[in-house]
């Protein structure tokens, strides 16, 4: 199966920014593990990240068309915000799961709303990078 998992504005920064929520694990140490776990698995899932509003939705239609058959993706803090990744999102119909490190429902209010979880099939959260592969399994077991 093909995935895509895409993270959006400071997840770069993972290991660096707010280690008390994010933890100490760095982003590097992130695309092990789904490295890992695709060859665990004999799956092709590609790894995007960028602080870029626009170059994630271009990453997104892009997926439209190269064959993309899953998503996880964690938007940051367009989550809170972008109605243009959601309508990104929505256009695409292949599994979809966001994914957050913290638990977004014990944090700030503003943290609290999602904007793009309406147009995926589940959300994870406070999970630590963990929830990433529970995101992968998720779309690969058809959940």
């Amino acid at each position: 199966m093909k995935l895509l998992v895409i993270n959006g504005p400071n997840l770069n920064f993972l290991g660096i920014r707010e280690k008390g929520i994010y933890g100490t694990q760095d982003y590097q140490y992130l695309l092990d593990m789904i490295q890992k776990k695709a060859m665990e698995t004999g799956n092709d899932i590609t790894v995007y990240q960028s602080n870029h509003e626009g170059a994630i939705i271009d990453r997104l239609q892009a997926a439209y068309f190269d064959g993309t058959e899953g998503i996880v993706i964690n938007p940051g803090a367009f989550t809170h915000y972008s109605y243009a990744i959601r309508d990104a999102l929505a256009s695409i119909t292949v599994p979809k799961v966001e994914i957050h490190i913290s638990d977004i429902t014990r944090r700030e209010e503003f943290r609290k709303i999602s904007v793009t979880a309406p147009v995926c099939d589940r959300q994870i959260y406070g999970q630590g990078l963990e929830g990433y592969l529970q995101a992968i399994d998720s779309i690969l077991n058809g959940e």
